[in-house]
């Protein structure tokens, strides 16, 4: 049976761009506001402030161990809202589709955005479908915006950070890139990293009683742990140490840290939350995380100390006893890995 594939009809409007719409679309994430196709959504009032986020999404390849582009897109966006302080509520979803990509994989991709909107308890709220010409993307884009709602408990001020101060992690860090990256290159190993790809949102919900506590959250992506810390102390008299045994890293990824001689701290993660929070209240927190699945591997990974020098700097205390810094990373590590 000949394969179905996009075709440059599909994205111009017409009978096939409605055809593919109704059956991808909205079979899928017609049952709210999308109903009925308006140009925009209108959507009920909230209790809170607004937090509005938005994000591209063009990972190669969009299919990779552990996840695929389709959940990524919400994970990433339904985080990127949630370390911000917010309960997600609403996406838009505007995809790019390359002119012969495979229909059962646009559907497989569609069915993990699915899916992952409803474990996220977000709503796909309105959208758009382009069709470009072969050799004009890698199969698929996808773009999102997210809307959520302000938790009161939080005021995130990096500025209020304290000498003593902890830094958490909810798991174990850099296996999304570890695993875009062996599925790029073709490197095959027995019980090779996974994406870590999963929301962080209820992580987040689970210590806004220690919210007043709480300085500061991100989830680290592109850049890694390295990016988000050397960030967090520019300009203040304030050092992050990090611990090296506490690091956790999985074993498929870090069997690929070693093969490359890659920084396991320049990696990303795409289902982790980091957060930095006053020590009294660091093990009430880590003991919330470890009841939740996404959290089960959370750990205490360094603490805020005072600076040595006149601005603040990211170290690592190693294995061996001595402490090496951690620099910013000068570019990506690995490009398109969300």
């Amino acid at each position: 049976m000949e394969e179905k594939l996009i075709q440059i009809g599909h994205g111009g409007g017409g009978r096939m761009a409605r055809e593919l719409i109704d059956a991808e679309i909205v079979s899928r994430f017609g049952d709210g506001p999308l109903q009925g196709l308006p140009d925009a959504a209108t959507l009920p009032k909230i209790d809170s402030a607004p937090v509005f986020t938005t994000d591209s999404f063009v990972v190669k390849p969009f299919e990779f161990p552990g996840g695929d582009i389709g959940d990524l897109a919400v994970h990433g966006t339904v985080n990127d809202l949630a370390v911000a302080g917010a309960k997600p509520l609403w996406l838009s979803l505007a995809l790019i589709l390359e002119e012969g990509l495979p229909l059962e994989a646009l559907r497989r991709v569609l069915d993990s955005l699915k899916n992952a909107a409803a474990n996220c308890g977000v709503k796909v709220v309105t959208g758009d479908t382009k069709v470009v010409a072969r050799g004009q993307a890698d199969g698929i884009y996808i773009n999102t915006a997210g809307i959520g709602c302000a938790y009161p408990d939080f005021h995130f001020d990096p500025a209020s950070m304290k000498d003593g101060d902890r830094i958490i992690v909810s798991g174990p860090v850099g296996d999304h890139g570890a695993a875009v990256l062996t599925a790029r290159e073709g490197i095959n190993l027995k019980n090779g990293p996974a994406s870590d790809s999963a929301p962080v949102h209820r992580l987040v919900e689970a210590c806004r009683e220690f919210g007043s506590e709480i300085r500061f959250m991100r989830d680290p992506t592109r850049g890694g742990l390295a990016s988000v810390l050397n960030e967090l102390v520019e300009g203040r008299n304030l050092d992050i140490v990090l611990d090296e045994e506490s690091l956790p890293v999985s074993e498929g990824t870090h069997a690929v840290v070693e093969i490359l001689g890659l920084d396991i701290l320049q990696l990303a993660s795409e289902g982790r939350a980091m957060l930095v929070c006053g020590p009294a209240v660091c093990e009430r927190i880590l003991e919330k995380w470890r009841g939740l699945k996404e959290g089960e591997g959370a750990v205490a990974i360094g603490v805020a100390r005072g600076a040595k020098g006149e601005s603040g700097r990211v170290a690592l205390a190693t294995l061996a006893g001595g402490e090496r810094i951690v620099g910013n990373p000068r570019g990506e590590l690995l490009p398109r890995i969300c």
